[in-house]
């Protein structure tokens, strides 16, 4: 009991710092503008689409890119990153199906590079093009995104008016089965958490991150920072892009998608499998594949997640009102936390009770996620490993 007690009270301290000076992380903030000023110039935009294996998903998402409502020139560049379900004839097909005001090119990568990642190199394939037709602004998308029709619009006008070289927006992510409904908050909560993104968007703070499935970016940001090729074997990449721009001395900005949602994804994870699978991919890459790092975070969250029910039940049952105290307040801070993130998913608010539960599912995850890279699989993703030497690299560091 004297060491619950002691490790309720660190725990009530730690969420009394997470919910007061942790950047506002829990807020669900910030958003693009509702109507921000419009440039009197419109910069030519190319749209950066890697796709692998998309043809399930690229009906409902490459026609929303195609048909933006943007008044400059936009392009779309999707790159088949060595399909075999016929990603890149069906984009074609649905590109004459549209009538569109945005033009396609649909590209083919090559192999990647000992070092690469897959999507990186289909990123760069993409890149390299867009930057031979000059344009001035990058949007690097996932083809699992939807995107609303004046997204483009106003990612842009953000841009130019607080003078942002690269905004991006976390997608509204699925949410209609009950795997889903249980671990996608989750997951959206945990990575504001260790990237609060008001900080992330507050120039000459240290925190610096992006959000995948909707990054905007200047192209001559990008080449002063040294291009997809300083980052190419991240399976993190967004938030290695995030951090190699921030730190060149670029102005970042990093938000929530806005009701109704900018951006969301459209890609289903229907089971537990595709879900585990999806985390475990690169959970221990985010621990920079350290055994170390990786006793540390189970560590941590057990104190925050795991030590709050159970002091709260045994203070209860045992009539110490202290322990009680310190574990109900732990609990209550952490659901309390979660609240804004579950309604913007439409979710009841209490479904924050049951974050230790989540989270230590998510402890089970990133233990797996260490245990494939430990075998050789790490950051495998639909049948082909993330990089050369990267799995067997983190093999090698593991005792």
């Amino acid at each position: 009991m004297p060491l619950l007690g002691l490790l309720a009270t660190a725990s009530a301290a730690a969420w009394t710092y997470l919910v007061i000076g942790h950047g506002g992380f829990w807020l669900a903030s910030p958003r693009l503008p509702a109507d921000p000023p419009e440039p009197g110039h419109w910069p030519s935009v190319g749209v950066i689409v890697p796709a692998r294996d998309e043809a399930a998903v690229l009906p409902e998402t490459l026609p929303t890119l195609l048909a933006q409502d943007y008044p400059g020139d936009l392009a779309v560049w999707l790159v088949d990153d060595g399909s075999t379900d016929g990603t890149g004839a069906l984009a074609h097909t649905l590109a004459q199906r549209g009538g569109g005001r945005a033009s396609l090119t649909v590209l083919t990568a090559s192999p990647p590079a000992r070092g690469w990642t897959g999507k990186l190199n289909a990123v760069q394939c993409g890149v390299e093009s867009a930057s031979t037709a000059g344009v001035e602004f990058l949007l690097l998308t996932d083809a699992d995104i939807s995107h609303h029709p004046g997204s483009v619009r106003r990612l842009v006008a953000t841009a130019l008016a607080d003078d942002r070289d690269l905004v991006s927006l976390m997608a509204l992510l699925r949410t209609q089965t009950g795997w889903e409904r249980v671990l996608v908050p989750a997951f959206v909560y945990f990575f504001a958490q260790l990237y609060p993104f008001p900080r992330v968007t507050r120039p000459g703070s240290r925190t610096a991150a992006a959000a995948g499935g909707c990054v905007l970016v200047r192209r001559t940001a990008l080449v002063h920072a040294g291009g997809l090729a300083r980052v190419r074997g991240n399976l993190i990449d967004d938030v290695a892009l995030g951090r190699l721009l921030k730190r060149s001395g670029a102005r970042t900005w990093l938000g929530f998608t806005s009701d109704p949602p900018e951006v969301r994804s459209v890609r289903p994870y229907p089971h537990l499998a595709d879900l585990w699978t999806m985390v475990t991919r690169s959970a221990y890459t985010q621990l920079c594949r350290s055994p170390l790092l990786l006793a540390g975070t189970l560590a941590g969250l057990g104190l925050l997640y795991v030590v709050p029910p159970i002091a709260a039940l045994t203070g209860l049952a045992g009539r110490s009102l202290r322990l009680a105290a310190a574990g109900f307040g732990a609990w209550t801070a952490m659901a309390a936390t979660q609240g804004p993130v579950l309604r913007l998913y439409g979710l009841s608010p209490l479904r924050g009770l049951t974050l230790p539960a989540v989270a230590t599912l998510y402890a089970a995850m990133t233990v797996d996620s260490a245990r494939r890279h430990a075998t050789g699989q790490g950051g495998a993703w639909k049948g082909r490993l993330a990089a050369p030497g990267l799995a067997r690299r983190a093999k090698r560091r593991l005792p």
